[in-house]
């Protein structure tokens, strides 16, 4: 079967084109939202300082470190670890997690990134979690 459209089969995104978002963790930049085809997304975030902690009910993250100092730490379910470039965390739904300290990193999220699951335990925020009442 050939496509008759000439539109290539593949996709290229500049991080550098694509506006930054605010997200709990700093500003977000999303890719390949747009691809049905494609069962994830791939952020580019900068964290900033004021990170908060969440977690998500549905969707795994996965955390390539590209750029943070040797300070950088990640808590994960109120455990307090190291990273450093090149190191790469999987976080399940409902694990609580942050990072903590400014960095870059490489989040690869599936299923498609949601922003309606984004949750946090402080009640009275934005999307804090809906009383079981």
């Amino acid at each position: 079967m050939t496509d008759t459209t000439n539109k290539p089969r593949y996709r290229i995104v500049d991080f550098a084109k694509i506006p930054g978002v605010p997200c709990p963790c700093g500003t977000a930049r999303r890719a390949f939202a747009d691809v049905p085809e494609l069962p994830f997304t791939i952020h580019v975030t900068e964290i900033s300082e004021e990170a908060r902690k969440h977690y998500h009910r549905r969707l795994t993250e996965t955390y390539f470190f590209l750029e943070c100092g040797s300070d950088a730490r990640m808590e994960l379910d109120d455990e307090i670890i190291p990273v450093h470039p090149g190191l790469c965390v999987m976080i399940p739904p409902g694990v609580r997690h942050r990072a903590i300290g400014r960095m870059r990193v490489l989040i690869v999220v599936h299923p498609k990134f949601d922003p309606q699951d984004e949750w946090f335990d402080e009640q009275g925020g934005a999307l804090a979690e809906p009383d079981a009442s």
